[in-house]
């Protein structure tokens, strides 16, 4: 049973910096791309597994994705944090997984960690 775990979500002023990390567990299995989604599951950024991350523009220049392969761990290093960066924050994460085929691509979601930006 695959599970994701969240951590590093809470309540920070503007200007301020926060961490989330998302760790898969209950494998074996392969991740593909591994991101990050708030509001109505909307891209806050992604990094697959070649290393190439995309982010959304809102988030361009503040946060950054990074992942460790080894932990099956993504991180989001969160900095200069706005009132509009609220919300719950849920990692997704894609891997392939026994049996195949149906086990190829599924796609897990974490229950998601809040963020809170006050001003």
């Amino acid at each position: 049973q695959v599970q994701l775990v969240e951590s590093g979500g809470g309540l920070v002023q503007v200007g301020g910096s926060l961490n989330l990390s998302c760790t898969a567990s209950g494998g074996p299995f392969t991740i593909e791309t591994m991101g990050w989604y708030y509001h109505n599951r909307d891209l806050v950024a992604t990094v697959a597994a070649d290393g190439t991350t995309t982010y959304a523009d809102s988030v361009k220049g503040r946060f950054s994705i990074s992942r460790n392969n080894a932990e099956n761990t993504v991180h989001l290093r969160m900095t200069k944090l706005k009132p509009e960066d609220t919300a719950v924050y849920h990692c997704k994460i894609e891997l392939n997984t026994a049996p195949y085929p149906i086990g190829r691509n599924v796609n897990y979601w974490g229950q998601g960690t809040q963020v809170t930006v006050s001003s």
